[in-house]
C-alpha cells in the first residue's frame, strides 16, 4: 500500500524524481544538473510509480501506468546583442535623399523570443544627417554635398526586447561621391617647363569621365595660345640677315628695320622692343631710309618680306596706312612703289617707269584677308615677278582678288625717298612731310632685289620654335585621327571611344627648341565634343584651361681671352700678308648654377654651392673695332681671306671703323675666322701703335661678351737690333697679358712670375743703379725743373701702364753713362729666360717677395717717365 520509487524513462534526462511520502505517494521532480535554455528549450519524458514490492528483497514490485511529463525551460536575458559585421561601408552620390543607404543587423544568443529578438537600433554619433529604423536601415535626412564632406563615420548600437544593449557599437562609414559630372579628370592646371627639357607631356594621367553615356565618337581640340609672346610665339630673335642665312635664303636681302646702331641709325627714333627687334608705329612716326641702302631701280623680280601685327584702322574714315613707300623726294607726290593697308586690305602698288610702249599695265594688287586686322602676328611675303605678284601669308599662297591697271610714270630727274611707317610727301605741300601713317607693329622688313624665295625658305623664316608635339606617334593606335595647324599651335584629335582618346591625349606634349626661350606662361585650352549613338551631342564636356610655365634660362657669360698686347717690326706690317691680330683668341661661354648639397641633419640654405659650367651655343656677331682714329684707307686696312667663311653661316663687312663678322654659328667657327684676321699698314712711319676692341653677341645683343682690348706696337727699323730683343720679351703673353690693365695688375704679375735668386740680385742692382742715377741727376743744372715734370709723368704712368715700362730698354742717363746699357741688356736676358721656365702652377710667392717686386715695378715706372722726357722716341 506504499509507493517506494518513481522512475523516469528517457535517454540521459537531467531530471530525477524522489519520493517525499510513501504513504500518500507524494514525490518531487527535480533537476540533477544545471538546465540551459540555450542548449534545450523543453523536455518530454515518461514517469512511472513503483510500489514497495513483495517477497524477500521486494523484488516483485508493481508499477503504475505511464504518465507523460512535459517541461519547458524559462529563459533568462543573459546575452547582449552583437552585430554580424565588424564594420559597415556604403557610398552615396551627393544631392540625393535615399530611403535606405544600407542595413545593419545584430543578433542575440538568448533562446526566448523576448530576449533573442532585436527590438531597436540607435545612432550613437550626434549631429549627423542620418537616421536608422527598427530594422537597421540607415537613411540620410538631408542632401549630402561632396564639397562639404567627403566621408561620414557614425557609430550604431542595438537593443534586444529586454532592453539589453549591445556590448560593442559598430562603425558605419558612408562615402559621399560627387555627382557624376562628365569631364576630364586628373590633370594639372600648371605645367612647368625648363629650357632644354625637350618634349614634355602636358597631361600624363588624364582621363575622360562620360558617366556611362553611350559614346560613339569624341572630338578634342588642344590649343596653345602664344600670340602675346614675341612675334606670335617663340621664334628665333636673330637679326633678319642671320636668319635668312640660316634658312638658306638667297643673299642680298636688305634689312629696312634693323636694330639701331652707328651704321643703321634711321630706326633710332622709333619705338621698339629690343628683345625681339619689334617696332611699334603709333600713327605719328615714320623712318626715312638713307639713299644707297636700296637700289633706285628695282628689277622685274624682287621680294618684300615682313612681320605685321595690325588691328582695325582707328577713326570713322579709314586712311591708307603705309608700310613701305618709295615716292618723289621733292616737287611731286608720285608713289613709285608702296605696300600699305587700307580698310583691312593689303595693297601693293608698283608703277613702272615709262618705256617705248606707252600702255596700261598692272599697277595695284589687292588682297582681302581677315588676318590683316585680327591684331595677331603674321608673316607676309610679296613675291614680284612682273606682271605677276603673289602674296604668301604664314606660308600659304594668296592670289590678289583685284588687280587695277595704270599708266607708267614718265621719266624725271626728281630724287626718290624710301620710307617705312609713313609715306613722304615732297610736293604739293608748303612743307614736305610724312603722311598716311601706319598704326601697328612691324618687324623684319626686308627687300631683296632680283630674287624671289622658295616655299621651303618661306616656311623656315616664319617657323615657330615652340608648339605642340605628339610623343611616340606609332603608339597612338588605329582608332585615332589627328591634324596639326601649320605652326603646330592647334591639334585636333578624333577617337571612337574614351580609352583611345585618353591614351592619345596623354601623349600630347609641349616643346620649345630655343636654347634661351622667352620666359613666362603659355595658355592651354582643351575643348571636347562627344557624340552618342543616334544623337548629335549627348554629353557636355567642360573645357580645360591650363598653362605652361616656361622658366628663365640660365644666362650665359661670354668671355673673350687671348694675348692682349704685342709688338712686331714694321716690315711685317708692311708685308703683303700683314700681321695676324688675334692668333690665340678664345671665346668661352659659362653659366652659373646653384646646387644645394643634401644634409640630412640640417636643411640649411647656406649649403648651396655655386657651380660654373661651360655651355655651347651660337653667336650672331663679333665686331673688331678700331679704338682712336679710324683706319686710314690710304695706308692701312684689316683683311680677311673670304675663303675662311666658306662652309660657315658667316658673312663679314669691312670699314675704316673695324671689321664685323656676323651670322648664326658656333663659338668655334667665330674663333677660327677671327684667328685669320690680319692688320696691314704700308705707311708705318706715321704710326707707332694701334688699339683694337673685340666684342661678340648672342641673340642680337641679348647676351654680350666682355670687351677684349688689344694693343699692337709697330717697331721701326732704326731700333730694329735692339727691339728684336724687346719684342722677345713683349711676346710673352703670360706676363704681359696681366699688365695691360692697371686694376690688380701687380698681383697678376706676382701670380705669373716666381722670383728666383737671380731676380732678387737684379732688383738690388737696379735699386742701387737708380740711387746712382738720382745723384747724377741732382748734379746737373737743369735737373730740378726736369725732376718736377718727371714726378708728374710718373703719376700718370702708374695709372696708365705703358708697355715700354716692361721693356727696360734705355738707361734714363744714357747721355751721361753709356756703358751701363750693355749691362742692363744682359740682365734683362736673364730675366727673360727665367720667365720662360716659370709656370703659373709653380707660382707660390711669399709676402716679402711680392713687396720687392712691387718696388721694382714702381721704380721702373719712374725711370720711364724721366726717359720719355729725355729721349726723342721714334
Amino acid at each position: 500500500g506504499e509507493i517506494c520509487a518513481f522512475k523516469i524513462h528517457g535517454q540521459e534526462m537531467p531530471f530525477e524524481a524522489v519520493v517525499l511520502n510513501k504513504t500518500s505517494g507524494e514525490g518531487r521532480l527535480q533537476a540533477k544538473s544545471p538546465i540551459d535554455c540555450e542548449l534545450q528549450k523543453e523536455y518530454t519524458f515518461i514517469i512511472q510509480a513503483y510500489d514497495c514490492g513483495s517477497g524477500p528483497g521486494g523484488t516483485n514490485w508493481k508499477k503504475s501506468h505511464k504518465a507523460v511529463v512535459h517541461i519547458q525551460v524559462k529563459d533568462v536575458n543573459e546575452f547582449s546583442p552583437a552585430f554580424k559585421e565588424s564594420m559597415y561601408k556604403a557610398s552615396v552620390t551627393e544631392g540625393k535623399i535615399y530611403d535606405s543607404i544600407l542595413q545593419v543587423e545584430a543578433t542575440d544568443d538568448d533562446c526566448s523570443p523576448q530576449f533573442s529578438q532585436i527590438c531597436n537600433y540607435e545612432i550613437v554619433t550626434t549631429d549627423v544627417p542620418f537616421a536608422i529604423d527598427r530594422n537597421g536601415n540607415i537613411r540620410n535626412t538631408e542632401k549630402l554635398s561632396y564639397d562639404k564632406q567627403h566621408q561620414y563615420e557614425i557609430m550604431v548600437t542595438a537593443f534586444d526586447c529586454g532592453q539589453k544593449r549591445a556590448t560593442e557599437d559598430v562603425l558605419v562609414r558612408v562615402n559621399v561621391k560627387p555627382m557624376c559630372k562628365p569631364g576630364w579628370q586628373d590633370w594639372n592646371k600648371q605645367i612647368e617647363y625648363r629650357p632644354g627639357s625637350g618634349s614634355i607631356p602636358l597631361f600624363p594621367r588624364i582621363h575622360l569621365e562620360t558617366c556611362d553615356g553611350p559614346v560613339s565618337s569624341i572630338y578634342t581640340t588642344i590649343e596653345l595660345q602664344t600670340n602675346y609672346i614675341g612675334k606670335g610665339c617663340d621664334r628665333e630673335t636673330y637679326s633678319e640677315k642671320s636668319l635668312q642665312k640660316l634658312c638658306g635664303a638667297s643673299s642680298g636681302a636688305i634689312d629696312l628695320l634693323p636694330s639701331p646702331s652707328s651704321t643703321t641709325n634711321w630706326t633710332a627714333g622709333l619705338l621698339m622692343d629690343s628683345n625681339d627687334i619689334i617696332f611699334k608705329f603709333d600713327g605719328k612716326q615714320g623712318a626715312k631710309i638713307p639713299d644707297g641702302i636700296v637700289p633706285k631701280n628695282l628689277t622685274d623680280q624682287f621680294t618684300i618680306t615682313l612681320w605685321m601685327k595690325h588691328g582695325p584702322s582707328p577713326g570713322l574714315r579709314a586712311e591708307k596706312e603705309t608700310i613701305l613707300c618709295n615716292s618723289d623726294k621733292t616737287e611731286m607726290n608720285r608713289h613709285h612703289y608702296a605696300l600699305y593697308v587700307h580698310n583691312c586690305r593689303l595693297v601693293f602698288l608698283l608703277r613702272k617707269d615709262f618705256d617705248h610702249a606707252d600702255t596700261f599695265r598692272p599697277a595695284e594688287f589687292h588682297w582681302k584677308l581677315d588676318q590683316i586686322c585680327d591684331k595677331e602676328w603674321h608673316y607676309y611675303m610679296v613675291n614680284v615677278e612682273f606682271p605677276v605678284v603673289t602674296l604668301y601669308m604664314d606660308g600659304t599662297t594668296y592670289e590678289p582678288y583685284l588687280v587695277t591697271n595704270d599708266w607708267p610714270i614718265h621719266p624725271s630727274h626728281i630724287a626718290m625717298q624710301l620710307t617705312v611707317g609713313a609715306c613722304w610727301q615732297g610736293g604739293e605741300v608748303i612743307k614736305p612731310r610724312f603722311a598716311q601713317y601706319f598704326h601697328g607693329n612691324l618687324a623684319s622688313l626686308t627687300i631683296r632685289p632680283g630674287k624671289i624665295e622658295s616655299q621651303k625658305v618661306i616656311s623656315c623664316l616664319q617657323a615657330c620654335k615652340e608648339g605642340l608635339d605628339i610623343n611616340s606617334l606609332e603608339n597612338l593606335g588605329q582608332g585615332i585621327k589627328y591634324h596639326f595647324n601649320p605652326s603646330q599651335s592647334v591639334l585636333v584629335m578624333e577617337a571612337d571611344d574614351t580609352e583611345n582618346i585618353n591614351q592619345a591625349l596623354r601623349k600630347v606634349s609641349y616643346i620649345n627648341s630655343r636654347q634661351f626661350p622667352t620666359a613666362g606662361i603659355r595658355r592651354l585650352k582643351v575643348s571636347s565634343k562627344v557624340q552618342c549613338f543616334g544623337e548629335d551631342v549627348c554629353i557636355s564636356i567642360p573645357d580645360i584651361d591650363a598653362y605652361v610655365m616656361v622658366f628663365q634660362a640660365s644666362e650665359p657669360k661670354i668671355t673673350i681671352t687671348g694675348m692682349d698686347h704685342f709688338a712686331r717690326p714694321a716690315a711685317q706690317f708692311e708685308s703683303e700678308r700683314g700681321v695676324v691680330l688675334l692668333p690665340d683668341i678664345r671665346i668661352v661661354s659659362t653659366v652659373t648654377k646653384m646646387e644645394h648639397s643634401v644634409d640630412l641633419r640640417e636643411h640649411d640654405r647656406a649649403n648651396k654651392q655655386v657651380i660654373v659650367e661651360e655651355m655651347l651655343h651660337n653667336l650672331d656677331f663679333c665686331d673688331v673695332l678700331v679704338i682712336g682714329a679710324e683706319l686710314d684707307p690710304e695706308q692701312e686696312c684689316l683683311e680677311l681671306d673670304h675663303r675662311e667663311l666658306q662652309g660657315k653661316h658667316l658673312d663679314a663687312t669691312n670699314s675704316t671703323a673695324g671689321y664685323s663678322i656676323y651670322g648664326v654659328d658656333s663659338m668655334l667657327s667665330y674663333e677660327q675666322v677671327l684667328q685669320q684676321l690680319r692688320y696691314r699698314n704700308w705707311g708705318t712711319s706715321a704710326t707707332s701703335d694701334r688699339k683694337f676692341r673685340v666684342k661678340c653677341s648672342e641673340l642680337n645683343g641679348r647676351y654680350t661678351s666682355n670687351e677684349f682690348n688689344l694693343e699692337v706696337n709697330i717697331l721701326h727699323s732704326s731700333n730694329s737690333n735692339f727691339m728684336d730683343h724687346v719684342n722677345h720679351m713683349i711676346v710673352q703673353p703670360k706676363f704681359l697679358q696681366s699688365v695691360q690693365y692697371p686694376e690688380g695688375s701687380v698681383s697678376a704679375v706676382h701670380s705669373s712670375v716666381v722670383p728666383s735668386v737671380a731676380t732678387i740680385v737684379i732688383i738690388i742692382c737696379v735699386s742701387t743703379l737708380v740711387l746712382v742715377i738720382m745723384l747724377g741727376v741732382l748734379r746737373l743744372h737743369t735737373a730740378r725743373q726736369q725732376g718736377s715734370m718727371g714726378h708728374k709723368g710718373a703719376k700718370e704712368n702708374e695709372m696708365d701702364w705703358d708697355d715700354s715700362a716692361l721693356t727696360i730698354t734705355v738707361n734714363p742717363i744714357e747721355k751721361y753713362e753709356k756703358p751701363h746699357q750693355t749691362e742692363e741688356e744682359s740682365e734683362e736676358e736673364d730675366i727673360d729666360d727665367e720667365e720662360e721656365d716659370t709656370t703659373s702652377a709653380e707660382s707660390d710667392d711669399s709676402e716679402e717677395e711680392e713687396e720687392e717686386e712691387e718696388v721694382i715695378v714702381q721704380k721702373e715706372d719712374k725711370q720711364n717717365a724721366t726717359r720719355q722726357e729725355q729721349l726723342e722716341w721714334d
